[in-house]
């Protein structure tokens, strides 16, 4: 049974009627522009066809009712006064402060939730269930819908509420992307552009059934690092570093963080040279700059594992694999491949064999079609 048919389901299991609204948002995965989000730099992500769903109707009071099937739990609260909690339930009430916050009027409701984007590996899961409640308030509420600001929300109640420092990609990609394409977002003016994926290829996701560890500290690390590179330079941020002046005045820099720098300035050129590719329906070079980003994660940045290294080897030496690299914050989580569409299911199966071989370990992988972004439903 399909995911939305299954909340329609228990809805009407558990309420006795038909819900009023059926809403989605979807994951992502970012194709290239590793960590340079929160260096104002650029980066490739699309939306992927896996979503967190919920069907709901309005109540006539102010409390929330929502039960969760993946984690067989709810969130239940009144909107006048909204408490911290652990786990799943925080992201509701933190969706529901913030839109308070920004003095948007909304209304109670009542739902089911459910969703097939993987938990913890590096897909987003947490910003798709954000828009996916973002869009359930709006279905039922009366303000109008802005993607962009909608996304600030949602990065807003995760820094302020949840207490997680995101950057704004994986919100961005989940309420504004565009079926069958990929968005370059520019992290310092939060400008878009829509780039069509290369024709006949499949954009498929690796899973190495490993999960990040470490990554607070090391990504506070990276951050820090990041940071005393672009003092260096005279500069607030690595964005405003040219390849030129690093090439010219990089010398006095210490080695950590001129490897950081050296990844992160090379990666913004490599990011819009692949959104170049894409428009020119070049997947020959696309693959080939995913190919440079990984080794650069991998050497510069330091952010790879040996999984995520050997699942990556394995994909390009398959028959039909333009690139492969590592994706997400990285210590762990899922790596991305860009596909010919007539070798996915053997590239899909060897992948499989070879990574089970080699590291013992079976991992997920799904072959994704660019999704649009969150929307009601019905």
């Amino acid at each position: 049974m399909k995911i939305r048919e299954r909340v329609i389901e228990e809805f009407t299991n558990q309420f006795k009627n038909s819900p009023d609204h059926i809403v989605r948002a979807p994951g992502r995965v970012n194709l290239i522009g590793g960590h340079t989000d929160y260096n104002d730099g650029f980066v490739l992500p699309m939306a992927i066809d896996h979503s967190i769903w919920i069907a709901l109707r309005p109540r006539r009071d102010r409390r929330v009712l929502l039960r969760s099937l993946q984690f067989n739990s709810s969130a239940d609260f009144s909107l006048d006064n909204i408490q911290h909690t652990k786990g799943w339930q925080g992201y509701v009430q933190g969706i529901a402060w913030v839109l308070q916050k920004n003095k948007f009027e909304i209304r109670g409701w009542e739902g089911i939730l459910s969703g097939d984007v993987p938990i913890g590996a590096g897909l987003s899961s947490s910003a798709a269930l954000e828009l996916s409640l973002l869009k359930a308030f709006y279905a039922i509420s009366d303000y109008k819908w802005d993607g962009a600001l909608m996304a600030k929300f949602a990065r807003q109640a995760d820094n302020e509420w949840v207490g997680v420092q995101s950057g704004i990609m994986d919100q961005m990609i989940s309420a504004l992307a565009k079926k069958n394409h990929a968005m370059l977002i520019d992290c310092r003016s939060l400008s878009t552009k829509f780039v069509p994926l290369p024709k006949k290829t499949n954009v498929i996701v690796l899973d190495t059934s490993t999960r990040r560890g470490l990554v607070d500290s090391e990504y506070n690390d990276r951050v820090n690092q990041c940071k005393v590179a672009a003092q260096h330079f005279g500069y607030s941020s690595l964005r405003d570093v040219t390849l030129e002046s690093f090439k010219t005045e990089s010398d006095k820099l210490g080695n950590i963080s001129l490897k950081r720098a050296n990844h992160v300035i090379n990666e913004n050129q490599r990011t819009l040279d692949a959104s170049e590719a894409m428009l020119n329906n070049d997947p020959l070079t696309l693959g080939d700059l995913m190919n440079l980003s990984h080794r650069s994660l991998e050497e510069d940045y330091e952010v790879s594992t040996k999984e995520l290294n050997v699942i990556a080897k394995i994909a390009r030496s398959q028959e039909g694999c333009y690139g492969a690299r590592m994706t997400g914050a990285g210590f762990g989580g899922c790596a991305v491949a860009l596909v010919q569409e007539e070798y996915s299911e053997i590239f899909q199966y060897n992948v499989c064999k070879q990574y089970h071989d080699q590291i013992g370990l079976d991992p997920n992988i799904y072959i994704c079609k660019a999704s649009a972004g969150a929307e009601v439903c019905a």
